[in-house]
């Protein structure tokens, strides 16, 4: 089915949905590096999402209960997307990084467009485009370029390790999130979807925090948290969620690319990092891959 003009027309518009959560994220990540030695992941995971919860919970719990039944019928679909990108993304992401490199694993995410675009196409419809699979491919090279410091060839002298698999699970279990939030077109707004999600990946975090070595909070870590459970934790799934529902999975998937162009960006500002060479190569060939798996949409081609 073709899209309409106004459709074309609104396209680029929403973009501003999942550049919005990859900020958001940027500024995460910096979060994540500043937490490092301050408080364990599971501990800043967990709190994070209960923070995102109490948050949420006065001004969406009276919808919950107002629309309950709905919600029960959802609750298994709402019960798989909050493990899916709320509890075992992040669970598997932090446990991979102890047994594999941050070059692996930056590889890894960069796959997630492939694989969502893959997914698409198999569950959720959406045709498989030339311009899709390039820009897909053309942003991995990027990234690739921008992981290895402008050296590819040394990912081939770098071990296979347990953590590698971990990743790849992580990254898949993410991408198919965002294939099923678009194929199933739930009737509850997002917040409501959210906050269900929130509770739900809550439950799974809670063993994993429970059995960890304690990690209270503290006044150099309450920031940090602060951040996290707020905007990382609310605001960019929102805008992630709305992303992934007006302009399909696979090319919301494409402006993850931008993560670690951002995040070059934000070190040189923030932390007065050197950008180098690679960082100006790497990130021109993610924001070519980012506007060439847009163009087929923005130009009228098919959707779905």
């Amino acid at each position: 089915m073709s899209s309409s003009p106004v459709a074309r027309q609104a396209a680029p518009a929403f973009s501003i949905y999942p550049l919005l959560a990859v900020l958001i994220w940027t500024g995460n990540t910096l979060v994540t590096k500043a937490a490092a030695g301050l408080i364990a992941p599971s501990a800043i995971t967990f709190y994070r999402w209960l923070l995102a919860g109490l948050v949420l919970t006065p001004f969406v719990l009276p919808s919950l209960i107002r629309q309950r039944a709905a919600v029960l019928t959802q609750l298994p679909r709402l019960a798989l997307l909050g493990c899916l990108g709320m509890g075992l993304y992040q669970g598997l992401a932090y446990q991979a990084a102890q047994t594999t490199s941050a070059i692996n694993m930056g590889v890894i995410v960069a796959t997630m467009p492939l694989m969502s675009a893959l997914l698409s196409s198999r569950l959720a419809g959406e045709s498989l485009s030339v311009e899709r699979l390039c820009g897909a491919g053309l942003s991995l090279a990027g990234l690739v370029i921008l992981s290895t410091r402008g050296q590819p060839l040394g990912l081939l002298q770098g071990a296979v390790h347990a953590g590698d698999g971990l990743m790849l699970v992580a990254v898949g279990s993410n991408a198919l999130y965002g294939v099923l939030i678009k194929r199933w077109a739930m009737p509850l707004s997002t917040w409501l979807q959210l906050y269900v999600q929130i509770a739900c990946g809550l439950l799974l975090i809670l063993p994993f925090w429970w059995l960890a070595p304690p990690s209270p909070v503290t006044a150099a870590s309450m920031p940090l948290i602060l951040y996290a459970g707020t905007l990382a934790s609310i605001g960019a799934p929102f805008c992630w969620m709305s992303g992934i529902k007006h302009l399909g999975p696979a090319r919301a998937s494409l402006f993850m690319n931008l993560l670690p162009v951002f995040v070059a960006l934000a070190a040189a500002v923030l932390l007065h990092e050197r950008l180098h060479g690679y960082h100006a190569l790497g990130g021109l060939l993610a924001l070519s891959g980012v506007w060439l798996g847009m163009a087929n949409r923005w130009s009228g081609g098919p959707a779905r």
